[in-house]
């Protein structure tokens, strides 16, 4: 079955359903799940605006003048960092996405922050070597099909005592907002795909020993995964078009016929009631703040 559904009626995909690939990743965002994104870039900016400032500041602190922003989607993050490095500085967003990149090069032409942008795969680009004093990714770095191949072609990018910096998902079960609408649907939508732990995909680095091996097996020194629990809010009139146009679910209705598609709102709009608070929908982030050096020739650490 092709993943997201394209085709082929309902019956079908409950038969046929696999689980989503490396391949089936860089077809979801170029296909429906990257507009999707884009439409709902203004609330996504708002909910994640707390990682991004938390980034922003890490970069800031170190004085990074050349950065690479990987996985940066429409540029929200790499637009924040690089207005925070003028003058003399520069930030580089990649994703493989090709309608967000058009997206964040919009964005920046009307911004006028030292910015540019990357379509490419950041686990195979031809990065110029040692070309950057710090790394970061909020969210982006978890869809690799080959995790390990990803950080070494990054860390080849990275100048000796560069410094990678990236904020990733927990697990699922610590984060119930993130699963509350596919667990709410899977009675009627037993055809959306299984999350699976190892990945590519949201939760791939759930388990923390997972991430410090991969960073060790590519390269990376001075490892430090640290988790961190993250506040997020935004308006409760946009939590209706949050669930149906993002995520798996969002994803899966987007081929429903009107009668599934009132079915599953009705469904899954309640079992978001214990995060509705007066006129806000407010949830808690559980996520890793991770932290890695570039070693240097000699070996030697230096302070960042």
């Amino acid at each position: 079955m092709q993943w997201p559904p394209g085709g082929g009626n309902q019956k079908e995909m409950i038969m046929d359903a696999e689980l989503p690939t490396y391949d089936d990743q860089a077809r979801l965002w170029n296909g429906r799940a990257a507009q999707a994104w884009i439409a709902q870039q203004p609330l996504l900016d708002r909910v994640f605006e707390p990682m991004q400032d938390l980034l922003t500041a890490e970069v800031v602190e170190r004085r990074g003048r050349q950065v690479l922003d990987v996985g940066c989607g429409p540029g929200t993050t790499t637009l924040a960092v690089a207005r925070r490095l003028a003058p003399g500085g520069r930030c580089v967003g990649i994703d493989i996405s090709a309608p967000m990149i058009e997206f964040a090069r919009e964005r920046a032409a009307n911004d006028g922050a030292p910015v540019s942008f990357i379509c490419a795969d950041a686990q195979t680009y031809a990065f110029e070597a040692a070309s950057f004093d710090t790394i970061m990714s909020r969210f982006g770095v978890m869809f690799f099909g080959d995790s390990v191949a990803a950080f070494a072609n990054l860390r080849r990018a990275a100048r000796e005592d560069a410094a990678l910096r990236f904020i990733a998902w927990r697990s699922p079960e610590e984060n119930p907002f993130m699963t509350t609408a596919q667990r709410a649907a899977a009675p009627l939508l037993s055809y959306v795909p299984a999350r699976r732990p190892d990945g590519p995909g949201q939760f791939a680095f759930a388990d923390r020993g997972r991430v410090s091996r991969i960073l060790e097996a590519s390269g990376w020194a001075d490892i430090d995964v640290r988790a961190i629990d993250i506040p997020c809010t935004f308006p409760e009139p946009d939590l209706l078009s949050y669930i149906t146009r993002l995520g798996p679910v969002g994803l899966v209705l987007q081929d429903a016929d009107e009668q599934l598609r009132a079915k599953v709102i009705q469904t899954i709009r309640p079992a978001f009631e214990p995060f509705v608070h007066g006129g806000d929908v407010r949830f808690t982030a559980a996520c890793w703040m991770v932290s890695a050096r570039a070693p240097s020739a000699s070996g030697s650490s230096v302070e960042t």
